[in-house]
């Protein structure tokens, strides 16, 4: 598993580690019932505490991503299809922010970004 920290980041580590443990499970690229690394493996991957990694594996599992068995370890969670839902919208919100942002700085109307829109969709409607 590719996860990577940064330290110019705002964000704290467990959350870092959290967030891309998420992405790839939304992306497909972590499956259901795949086990993750234990806690103190991936520590010493990313040379950080253990408590670090145990804080990040208690977010995913309180977010409802893993499950983790005493002795067993941690496992990708079978993905509620609404939680899916709503992480994606989440995602997608943040990026038209962004996308929003960008667009009044360049002084691009509404009109123009909906187009634009269209355009990247293909023309055609959702």
């Amino acid at each position: 598993m590719n996860i990577n920290i940064s330290n110019a980041s705002g964000e704290p580590i467990y959350l870092q580690i959290a967030n891309q443990i998420k992405t790839l499970i939304l992306e497909g690229k972590l499956k259901e019932g795949e086990m993750l690394p234990s806690m103190r493996i991936l520590a010493t991957e990313l040379r950080i505490s253990f408590m670090t990694t145990k804080r990040a594996y208690e977010e995913l599992e309180r977010d409802g991503f893993i499950e983790s068995y005493t002795g067993r370890g941690s496992f990708v969670k079978a993905q509620n299809l609404e939680l899916y839902r709503e992480e994606q919208i989440k995602r997608i919100e943040s990026l038209l922010i962004e996308a929003s942002d960008t667009a009044q700085k360049a002084g691009i109307t509404m009109q123009e970004l909906h187009e634009l829109l269209d355009l990247v969709n293909g023309g055609d409607q959702l």
